[in-house]
């Protein structure tokens, strides 16, 4: 047992120690989790499968209790492997590896990966014996990659508050090309991006699914709203709670919305669209123009914006080349609901910081 003191010369030799000792430990658990496994025990407590008891009873992940059975089971198979984890030449988590592996493929050879996996790190490795069996069996490797596509789902359900929860499983091969496609867009922009990776992630999602191809909405609101009066009501959309004024002021800018708007006594006095839409010429005309999100710094291309009024259309502002500018969708929703202001000075758009930071829309440090 290595016992730890309060001052140690070396910590990485220190930490290998305790790495091995905790492999050797590993290595014994799988084999009492096999013995565990051909007992009763676990059924006369209740369980549907002796990895159930584990998970729950040793406050274990699942992944970890079918490694610990997977090492349990096979271990016959690999007496060269066993040996050179016991020599440190390689870890359990190697050794996990290889037992899924002999589990999965008529004809194992241990002699064949064991090299491998002395050159390679566990990840490294993993990925390695990936290719291994795919030479062994492709028929077989191609049945298991249809079965995790048949796993696929997503799940879309609205939280009290009216967030989206999004929850789902993809196959690697999707999963591949969403990421792929997520990626790009999840990149910090510029010296004012504070957002954490997750946040980027989450916007890159809705910039890569909403960019590029209007999303048909109906906004129901008042003049009141639009107009930020007082006392106004929210505005209402459909897969929403009620929005704030800030939030229906940019869906006005240029979506493609079936706009109703209400008098205060709720009665319809207009419904459809008109010239307040960046559409048409006028749309083709600002991409030409623009090129790209006139946010000073950012980059993303004509298609993947909104036409933004630099003055709002309910406030008089014209719906014209000169009045109209591409924003992204991040910097978009920063102009209405973050506080930030553009203007146009000198034939540039200027951006002005908000004197109290919302959220994302946070002003420079």
């Amino acid at each position: 047992m290595v016992q730890l003191q309060p001052q140690v010369a070396d910590y990485g030799s220190l930490l290998q120690a305790l790495s091995h000792a905790i492999d050797n430990m590993q290595l014994e658990f799988s084999r009492a989790a096999v013995l565990f496994a051909e007992s009763s025990q676990w059924e006369e407590e209740g369980f549907n499968t002796p990895a159930d008891w584990i998970r729950i009873n040793c406050h274990m992940n699942s992944n970890a209790v079918w490694n610990a059975l997977q090492v349990g089971e096979q271990q016959d198979k690999l007496a060269a492997s066993l040996a050179a984890m016991k020599e440190w030449e390689i870890g359990f988590a190697h050794l996990a590896t290889m037992a899924n592996t002999a589990d999965k493929v008529k004809g194992f050879e241990e002699s064949a990966l064991l090299p491998m996996a002395r050159e390679h790190s566990p990840g490294k490795f993993f990925h390695k014996v990936r290719h291994y069996r795919h030479a062994l069996d492709a028929q077989g490797y191609n049945r298991e990659q249809e079965e995790l596509q048949e796993q696929r789902y997503l799940r879309l359900n609205t939280a009290e508050d009216g967030c989206l929860l999004v929850s789902g499983l993809l196959d690697p091969v999707r999963g591949a090309e969403v990421r792929g496609a997520l990626e790009p867009l999840a990149q910090p922009m510029g010296e004012h991006d504070h957002r954490t990776r997750d946040q980027r992630m989450a916007d890159a999602l809705h910039e890569r699914v909403t960019a590029g191809a209007k999303t048909n909405l109906q906004v129901t609101t008042t003049m009141e709203t639009l107009k930020a009066a007082a006392g106004a009501a929210g505005g209402e959309m459909e897969f929403s709670l009620p929005l704030s004024q800030e939030s229906v002021r940019r869906v006005a800018c240029d979506c493609s919305v079936t706009r109703v708007l209400l008098s205060q006594e709720s009665l319809v006095i207009d419904v459809g669209r008109s010239k307040r839409l960046v559409d048409g010429a006028l749309r083709k005309a600002l991409a030409v123009r623009d090129k790209q999100c006139r946010w000073p710094g950012c980059e993303r291309p004509a298609s993947w914006c909104d036409g933004h009024h630099l003055v709002h259309w309910v406030d008089g502002g014209e719906t014209s080349l000169e009045n109209c500018v591409l924003l992204c969708k991040r910097h978009h929703r920063m102009v209405h609901e973050g506080g930030w202001k553009l203007i146009r000075a000198e034939g540039k758009i200027v951006s002005i910081a908000p004197t109290v930071t919302f959220g994302l829309a946070r002003g420079p440090d």
